[in-house]
């Protein structure tokens, strides 16, 4: 299954991060350029990265001027995941361009990849609260809290990847149609953003 495979790149990826973690170290994607599961490792290490990022800034010692230099890489990154995105959609929508649809077809929510973003950014969730369950230096409370907690993302990840495949089945039957919007961002756009264009003048 599709999910299956994208679960296990995942997990691969926030693996191979976690034997350095650390934010600026530079990994070679394992699989062949261009390739689904190449685009799959890319967009988790995208996340996984921001991940971190995000905590850092989070540290209330942080030095006001590195917190900024952290934030603006976060504002690039949060553009790069957002291109991952597109360009996994890209690779559904060439896969299921000759699907005849179905003319009571209906419309998704969200495009496949949107939804694997959320798949995604489970699988990091899933792993840290890992991490809280089998911490050492907090009370047992802690701990038992957050197996419940596990416990539920783990469900949700079943339910997620079971909507996904079933989204995906209904694309390749012409039940569903994909239909996307490229990025409508604005605070990166110094034509769109009123604090980036009003420095210009």
């Amino acid at each position: 299954m599709f999910t299956e495979n994208a679960n296990k790149i995942f997990n691969q990826v926030i693996d191979d991060y976690h034997r350095f973690d650390d934010v600026d170290h530079k990994f070679e994607n394992p699989y062949p350029a261009g390739s689904l599961d190449a685009l799959l490792y890319e967009k988790n290490l995208v996340d996984t990265v921001q991940w971190h990022l995000e905590d850092i800034i989070r540290d209330p010692n942080i030095d006001p001027a590195d917190a900024l230099v952290i934030k603006r890489r976060i504002d690039k990154s949060n553009q790069v995941r957002t291109d991952m995105v597109e360009y996994i959609d890209s690779y559904f929508l060439d896969k299921y361009k000759d699907v005849a649809t179905a003319a009571d077809a209906r419309i998704n929510t969200e495009t496949p990849a949107w939804a694997i973003d959320r798949l995604s950014i489970l699988a990091l969730k899933i792993y840290h609260m890992h991490q809280e369950v089998v911490r050492e230096d907090v009370e047992q409370s802690h701990r038992d809290a957050c197996q419940k907690k596990l416990d539920t993302l783990l469900a949700q990840q079943v339910d997620l990847s079971t909507a996904i495949e079933e989204l995906l089945e209904d694309i390749e039957a012409g039940r569903k149609y994909m239909k996307t919007y490229k990025q409508m961002k604005m605070y990166n756009d110094p034509s769109l953003n009123p604090v980036l264009y009003a420095n210009k003048q």
